[in-house]
């Protein structure tokens, strides 16, 4: 089970939007939380850094807690991907600024990091 990402919109350049609506289904209730942001940077070797905003379904900006989050926790958050060779593979490191410890924004980046390393076996 868990949440699926049915929309994922990216214009991958430095000034660029990507917009993405997860989606969760369980038998009790089923839930959508959508995010936007700005690419602030795209570098070779391959780097990401990008702004991400919870928004509503227009891609308007909307505060965390209109979707049930902690107090405290930041309109926008920061997330940095740096990809690199090693050993003829490649090791990603991705580091997000103020997603708060324990948070449920912290679950869902941990929910897609154990979904991607399935796929990737």
């Amino acid at each position: 089970m868990g949440m699926s990402v049915p929309t994922a919109e990216m214009d991958v350049v430095v000034g660029g939007t990507r917009r993405i609506r997860m989606a969760m289904a369980t038998p009790e209730r089923s839930m959508s939380m959508r995010f936007t942001g700005i690419y602030k940077e795209v570098s070779r070797p391959p780097r990401r850094v990008f702004a991400e905003n919870m928004c509503d379904d227009y891609g308007t900006i909307i505060p965390p807690g209109t979707m049930a989050m902690p107090a405290g926790h930041p309109d926008v958050t920061e997330v940095i991907v740096d990809l690199r060779e090693a050993d003829g593979k490649t090791v990603m490191t991705m580091v997000r600024i103020d997603v708060p410890e324990g948070s449920t924004g912290e679950g869902g980046w941990n929910q897609a990091f154990d979904k991607f390393a399935g796929v990737l076996g």
